[in-house]
């Protein structure tokens, strides 16, 4: 058996992204399991499958799925910046900043588009912002959504998070033509940000109250919903379609990265985890590659390149 094959029978094992465009009520967890078993049912036997960022339930879009050595590569998704389109609906805010729970707190006002065009300067940029008490972040080694629906107060100390951009997609208007009940915007962020933190702030400098009513994640990184196949394609890969017509390279998770070319023998040391001296290349990441197969990724610091990850990837895999 070689390091990508497998059994008699079974097709060599695949590497690379799956870019899925999850479905609103489907978790992270469950998409990684619903690519593998698909993958065992279109002959690749059991497949290392991870992804690049959890999406919540409630929202829908772009989830990363690595296959095989892209795995190692899924944590950098989780720094990588994303972006989303979210709707605010205004008037109401629910315990957990959207549509699925119970309303803490109302307001009667409305906000006008000139209102909302003239504060979202103030969100955009480096701010500061708490997370909601339903979160995954954790509280004295506790869930702070676990404490949450135990009844208890969470309240989370602010973090410091960035919005590149931020920007009005639509708007529908309330009863008297010149407020608006709901707004849909788009948002690039940076890591750590909580979109409905980003809605329930927005609403309450508008003198409102208001949670996210629709979510949906348009790019994780370099990934766009461009890119993104839907359930029905991913189970006709499971009834005999091309994985390859959909698996983006392992590289593909790594947009920027410069390519560090290797001769044969100094790809055999850095398969072994040796550094290599006297590269004339600028310093920073590098994805060094025997050919067109991926090695490692490595840092350059003064011409001395060493190892971070090392891919486990062979010409014949292929």
């Amino acid at each position: 058996m070689s390091a990508d094959g497998g059994a008699a029978g079974l097709r060599a094992v695949p590497h690379g992204w799956l870019i899925l465009d999850k479905p609103r009520g489907l978790g992270s967890t469950q998409a990684v399991g619903a690519v593998k078993r698909v993958l065992r049912q279109s002959g690749h036997g059991k497949v290392k499958v991870g992804h690049g960022g959890t999406l919540d339930p409630l929202a829908s879009g772009v989830l990363p799925i690595a296959l095989g050595e892209a795995t190692k590569l899924a944590g950098r998704l989780l720094d990588a910046s994303k972006a989303y389109a979210f709707t605010i609906a205004f008037g109401t805010e629910t315990d957990t900043l959207d549509a699925e729970s119970r309303a803490v707190a109302t307001s009667e006002r409305r906000p006008s588009l000139a209102e909302l065009a003239a504060i979202l300067p103030a969100f955009t940029g480096a701010i500061e912002q708490r997370p909601p008490a339903f979160s995954a972040l954790k509280v004295a080694g506790k869930r702070a959504y676990a404490r949450a629906r135990a009844g208890e107060d969470v309240v989370l100390p602010p973090r410091a998070v960035t919005i590149h951009a931020l920007r009005v997609v639509s708007a529908a208007n309330g009863s008297d033509a010149q407020t608006l009940d709901e707004v849909t915007l788009l948002a690039e962020v940076s890591k750590g940000t909580y979109i409905r933190s980003l809605a329930r702030d927005i609403a309450q400098a508008l003198g409102t109250r208001g949670h996210v009513s629709y979510l949906r994640r348009t790019r994780a990184g370099p990934f766009a919903e461009a890119q993104a196949i839907s359930l029905d394609t991913l189970n006709e890969i499971g009834n005999g379609a091309r994985l390859e017509d959909h698996l983006l390279p392992l590289e593909a998770g790594l947009d920027g990265i410069p390519a560090l070319i290797l001769d044969p023998e100094s790809a055999q040391a850095v398969r072994q985890g040796r550094v290599l001296s006297g590269m004339p290349r600028p310093d920073g990441l590098h994805l060094a590659k025997a050919g067109t197969v991926p090695v490692a990724l490595m840092e350059l610091r003064g011409g001395t390149a060493t190892v971070v990850r090392g891919f486990n990837l062979t010409d014949a895999a292929e």
